[in-house]
């Protein structure tokens, strides 16, 4: 057993409880009700912390900071790996061959049976100067100058701004070497050059000017302006540093010299059974497994060996439709996680734990079988798996479970029920509950108020799909992971004659300082019902000027560098982590300081700040089940589901809108998915059309009307397989959701 004594890390409430090793444990409970502390911030982060104190100091300097975790002591704790929803580097030379380790061994492959030889494994490599494409340097992409974003063609290099970059302004020292070279008339405006005059001021190669003026430098050499700016800006460290300068005037483009394949012509003459390195690639994974078991080389059979283990764990959890050529950048945060749990399942370590957070998010039900045989095969190695989750089956599988609650923020941070699932079943929780009830399929659906036809859509792997897109009612795009429902949706924005308003959970514009007061604009409003209730200034209660605490000046923690040992973060003692000095402090407003307001959640500020002008806002965020947020909480602290729904809230009262929600549901509790449900029927009802792509039974069921893409993810999707009712889909047979409708 991992024994854990009287954890409080954030709302936890000394919590002590006992895990087994080497089984599934799944933690449940409303979103807020202390899962994540509890796994994460407490478990993990203690491991980790652990783990890296066997470093040498030296060493601890370059690896990843965690504080000690608020826990009396964890007994028999085992070495912990978090397989979180982070994408990996989203560098544009990592992709998903190169971070599963798949690439390496198809190099090696092709260096050993592929036909030319052309060279040996490195020389296979897009990263390799003996394999990457001399004009793209192995990105696949270029980057095109777009010259008339640059130059004002209707002004003189005498005027001012005619060169849109630093130092070609007039006097600056890059405009120094074409106003002083003796070639051009400089109150001749660029449009009037003649084209051997054009030519020479922009292309020319760096050349030795025969007889200068005197005021060009001796040792000088004259550069035509495309030339110089792709050698000493665009593709150089400057570039990187004037990005926000650069990019603007560029345009990328798929490299004409290798097709965006990133390797040159040598390295592409090498084939076998007719493919090349590139072409494999590009394969979705479930071809590449067919063509490696194709070869009959004996060269190649420890090789193939390896390969085949590795793509069959990539198959098996659900990833079969990638493609090995695809960008670590471009994946879902749940196809980021689904790769991590590929990659660990081959791995030799044994007697790990492994802290997964929600592993079922942007999963179809038909994908959620493939990964609960991957977490099982996890366990069978000899590993602890800790699952955070909210899945009927993934919960339904675990052979313990914690359940979290009562509720969110302070309400929450109990342990509710330990035990497997029959008994939880049995339990009086609200997670007992929702998992004893099941959603009944909606039998009165509303009529649509007009339709948005999309003909022959091709976007990405959509297979000429033509459909009409209902208004006025809630639509549900469904289909498994990778089946073109984000695809449909951009063409349907794109064609849409109306603005549509798209909620994803991409960052939403936040930084260290942004909190759910500051992001819906009732910061001041607080400060300045403070500073008029004590005849002050609206400075003085805020920690970011007159109302700082002197010691952190504002920040609540005291920072300290230790040299070649770990920087040590403590609460200033001084204000007590308040963030605000002694004298703001005195100041009350209904018998409250600003620190203890701004400390409230969203409920207790809803009934604090009673007949208020900003109540609308607070409501807004309790309407979408955050009413346990604190208004001074980090939004850097969200995961992206809780910023999703922040951003829902501000736009709770609009009316008549087209929105298009992706995944609502990701991270939410079944009892916190019946209320968004609640919430959804209630916008629609006041004339809005919603679009959700969703995966939840629950929301399918529920829908007005259902468009589903498939069969599979990928190449092996792209195709429409049903449009109509919840009702009507239980007698579509090409479905591939219908045979979990009754579940």
């Amino acid at each position: 057993m991992i024994n854990i004594i009287h954890a409080s890390e954030n709302n936890l409430k000394r919590v002590s409880l006992q895990i087994p090793k080497r089984k599934i444990t799944v933690f449940t409970g409303v979103s807020g009700s202390g899962k994540s502390s509890l796994c994460l911030d407490t478990i993990a982060a203690e491991s980790r912390r652990e783990l890296n104190e066997t470093f040498p100091s030296f060493v601890q300097q370059y690896l990843p900071k965690y504080g000690r975790p608020k826990v009396e002591r964890i007994e028999n704790m085992p070495v912990t790996i978090v397989i979180d929803q982070k994408k990996p580097s989203s560098n544009s030379r990592s992709t998903v061959g190169t971070y599963t380790d798949i690439q390496p061994l198809l190099r090696l492959l092709f260096s050993r049976v592929g036909q030319p030889f052309v060279g040996y494994s490195d020389s296979f490599s897009f990263n390799h100067p003996a394999g990457s494409c001399p004009r793209c340097a192995g990105l696949g992409e270029i980057r095109e100058l777009d010259i008339h974003k640059l130059v004002d063609f209707d002004k003189s290099l005498n005027d001012e701004d005619t060169i849109h970059y630093i130092a070609f302004g007039k006097g600056g020292w890059r405009w120094i070497r074409y106003a002083h070279s003796g070639l051009f008339d400089l109150d001749k405006k660029i449009k009037d050059y003649s084209p051997e005059e054009l030519e020479l001021f922009l292309y020319s190669p760096q050349i030795k000017l025969k007889n200068p003026p005197s005021n060009w430098p001796k040792t000088a050499k004259y550069e035509g302006l495309v030339p110089r700016m792709y050698r000493s800006i665009i593709n150089s460290e400057e570039g990187l540093l004037h990005a926000a300068a650069i990019n603007p005037m560029l345009t990328m483009g798929t490299c004409p010299d290798c097709g965006g394949t990133r390797l040159n012509e040598k390295i592409r003459s090498c084939r076998i059974n007719g493919k090349n390195i590139a072409e494999v690639d590009d394969m979705p994974i479930s071809e590449v497994m067919n063509f490696i078991s194709a070869i009959n080389n004996p060269l190649a059979v420890d090789i193939q060996r390896e390969l085949a283990k590795r793509l069959q764990a990539l198959c098996d959890i659900g990833l079969g439709y990638l493609s090995l050529s695809r960008g670590t950048g471009t994946l879902s945060g749940g196809e980021a996680q689904r790769i991590k749990i590929a990659k660990y399942i081959n791995s030799a370590l044994t007697d790990m734990a492994y802290v997964l957070d929600e592993p079922s998010v942007g999963l179809h039900p038909q994908d959620i079988i493939r990964l609960k045989r991957s977490l099982q095969h996890l366990r069978d190695h000899g590993n602890t798996i800790l699952i955070v989750e909210h899945h009927r089956e993934i919960i339904a599988m675990a052979e313990h479970i914690v359940d979290m609650g009562p509720a969110a923020g302070s309400h929450g941070g109990e342990i509710m029920y330990e035990g497997d699932y029959q008994g939880l079943l049995q339990s009086n929780t609200i997670t007992g509950r929702m998992l004893r009830s099941s959603t009944a399929i909606k039998s009165e659906v509303r009529t649509p108020k007009g339709f948005e036809h999309i003909e022959n859509a091709t976007l990405h792997n959509l297979k000429h799909v033509s459909v009409d897109i209902p208004l006025g009612v809630l639509t549900v795009i469904a289909g498994v992971a990778g089946s073109g429902k984000s695809s449909l949706m951009e063409v349907f924005q794109q064609q849409c004659p109306k603005e549509t308003i798209f909620i994803g959970q991409k960052n939403i514009g936040i930084n260290l300082r942004s909190t759910p007061a500051t992001y819906l604009n009732i910061s001041d409003t607080i400060r300045k019902l403070f500073a008029k209730a004590n005849n002050s200034n609206i400075q003085q209660f805020s920690f970011n000027s007159k109302g700082a605490c002197p010691a952190c000046e504002g920040k609540g923690v005291i920072v300290s560098d230790m040299a070649f040992m770990e920087s040590i973060e403590t609460v200033c003692d001084v204000c007590g982590g308040t963030r605000y000095n002694a004298e703001t402090l005195q100041y009350l407003y209904k018998g409250k300081n600003i620190a203890e307001v701004m400390d409230m959640t969203v409920e207790e500020a809803i009934a604090f700040f009673e007949g208020e002008s900003f109540q609308p806002q607070l409501q807004a965020l309790n309407k979408v089940g955050l009413g346990y947020l604190h208004l001074n909480q980090a939004m850097t602290t969200l995961s992206g589901g809780e910023l999703q729904r922040v951003k829902l809230a501000s736009y709770l009262h609009r009316k008549g809108e087209i929105f298009i929600i992706d995944e609502p549901t990701d991270g939410l509790h079944l009892d916190d998915v019946r209320k968004l449900l609640a919430l959804f029927n209630e916008m629609t009802d006041t004339g809005n059309t919603l679009i959700l792509i969703e995966h939840s039974l629950d929301v399918i069921k529920q829908a007005d009307y259902l468009i589903e893409l498939g069969p599979g993810g990928g190449e092996a999707g792209g195709e429409l397989l049903f449009c109509g009712t919840p009702r009507e889909m239980l007698s579509c047979e090409k479905s591939v959701t219908r045979p979990y409708m009754n579940a």
